[in-house]
């Protein structure tokens, strides 16, 4: 397994050279294969906020530049496999349902525990863990060890996102 993730790592690397750059507001630049500049340079785009990471998006179209270039059907959300909205290239998208794309998020910016899932329970002094799955909270139990506790939640994350999963 650890080969495949440096061969993966090794492929997109190698991919960077071959990408352009299409400049945004707020002094950001979206990364787009050579393929898709020419199209996607005939338009104006725009930095935005997202949760975690910046977007590109035209206000003309109202359309995300992830989504015009993958054009999936609306019940499909566009997965950025690294984590960064504005690498566009082809091998950095994919196409996910919610719970997928959600399995892939990043540690949001109030946790406290520093480990996605993982939180200290005062009431128990033990670290509890629970996981989202299709809109619902799947609790996991409740641990001593803060290390049990990732370890559980890694787990369930290989076995409800598979290929999605985000991990400690």
């Amino acid at each position: 397994m650890a080969s495949l993730k440096a061969a993966i790592r090794s492929v997109r690397f190698c991919y960077i050279f071959f990408m352009k750059k299409i400049p945004l507001t707020q002094g950001k630049f979206a990364l787009v294969d050579d393929e898709d500049y020419t199209e996607l340079s005939k338009y104006k785009w725009y930095a935005t906020k997202g949760r975690n990471t910046f977007y590109a998006k035209n206000a003309r179209m109202g359309r995300i530049m992830h989504r015009h270039i993958l054009n999936p059907p609306r019940y499909k959300d566009t997965d950025h496999i690294d984590g960064n909205g504005l690498n566009n290239q082809k091998i950095n998208l994919r196409l996910a349902t919610r719970s997928e794309n959600g399995g892939n998020r990043r540690l949001g910016s109030n946790n406290t525990s520093g480990f996605k899932g993982v939180h200290w329970a005062k009431d128990y002094r033990k670290w509890k863990v629970r996981i989202k799955i299709n809109r619902k909270d799947i609790y996991l139990g409740r641990f001593s060890s803060r290390e049990e506790a990732v370890l559980k939640y890694n787990d369930a994350a290989k076995k409800y996102f598979g290929i999605f999963a985000r991990l400690n």
